[in-house]
């Protein structure tokens, strides 16, 4: 079949800065896209609607892929919750009308897995979206992410705006975030069994349980995804405008420990506070439909973590992480 976007096209990727955005940029230049549109911060306040539309009319993008958004950990998602709903909001509301306004040919948005129920049927298929209560630790998010994903959808059946929705599980990988509090799950986990590996720690204490069941995509396999849904799909009338992305398969918080502990190096003990939230307990997608179009991610996380690992301690090394 004919790709649906071309080399030709004028890609513009919000968020290029970002693990995620960085990762598709990567994607579409290996696969021969060298007309990609960025814009940093300082250039383009998403979250200004007027300069938003002012950036479209001069530089007329043809395609976008809209991975921007604020983001971060379960201890960030509880403290600013108003901020995660505003800021995301306004980005992904602004770049989406706009981007339908302007006559934009393809429009991708990221959405997240945690837009999904906290007790959906797993593993988790995209009708599960809006069928019972959200995970409250990231709730906020959630909304904002899922307003985006419906945002999508009402335009795509009311005007025939070809917007198209990913729904990927738990990134890692390149350009991830490794603030000691306002990180996710793998690079909080880096992080610290790193400097206690330095440090020399006896034990280190993890948030929780260490029960709950987690997925994990590397980044670079979701920018891939990203180019083969641009190129390759286009939902029937009628369907769901939005497809997950993940691996298919899970493992413990505890296993993601200890894996995290061997790549780092550390040798002390591992303890867990369950006075601490777990999140959802277990969140695991349905990758069907993913599969049945002809993609599957290609780096498992046995080979991805330690790379993961390898890349962090070289830019710890250059004092790229400290707080």
């Amino acid at each position: 079949m004919n790709p649906l976007i071309s080399p030709q096209d004028r890609i513009f990727i919000a968020g290029h800065l970002g693990m995620a955005g960085s990762a598709i940029c990567r994607a579409l230049q290996r696969e021969g896209y060298i007309n990609l549109l960025t814009a940093s911060r300082s250039d383009l306040d998403l979250e200004n609607v007027l300069a938003v539309q002012q950036w479209f009319n001069e530089q007329r993008p043809s395609v976008v892929v809209l991975a921007a958004a604020k983001v971060g950990g379960i201890y960030a998602n509880k403290t600013y919750p108003a901020d995660f709903l505003l800021s995301n909001l306004k980005i992904q509301t602004n770049v989406i009308e706009t981007a339908w306004q302007a006559g934009v040919k393809r429009l991708l948005f990221l959405g997240s897995s945690c837009i999904y129920p906290k007790f959906a049927e797993q593993p988790i298929r995209e009708e599960a979206l809006l069928t019972s209560s959200l995970e409250s630790t990231n709730e906020y998010y959630a909304i904002a992410k899922i307003t985006g994903v419906k945002l999508c959808q009402a335009l795509r059946d009311q005007y025939g705006f070809d917007a198209i929705s990913l729904m990927p599980t738990n990134l890692y990988g390149p350009g991830d975030n490794y603030h000691p509090e306002n990180s996710h799950v793998v690079p909080a986990m880096i992080r610290r069994f790193h400097e206690a590996s330095l440090r020399g720690d006896q034990s280190i204490t993890c948030w929780g349980t260490g029960q709950p069941l987690r997925e994990f995509l590397h980044v670079d396999d979701l920018g891939d995804a990203c180019v083969f849904a641009l190129e390759r799909w286009s939902p029937k009338k009628g369907d769901l405008a939005y497809i997950n992305v993940g691996t298919g398969t899970d493992l413990s918080i505890r296993e993601l420990a200890e894996l995290t502990a061997s790549a780092t190096g550390y040798q002390g003990s591992i303890e867990w506070d369950p006075r601490k939230p777990d999140g959802t307990p277990k969140k695991q997608l349905d990758v069907s439909k993913m599969d049945s179009l002809g993609w599957k991610a290609q780096i498992p996380l046995s080979t991805g973590l330690p790379e993961t690992v390898r890349a962090f301690k070289s830019s710890w090394a250059n004092n790229d992480f400290r707080a």
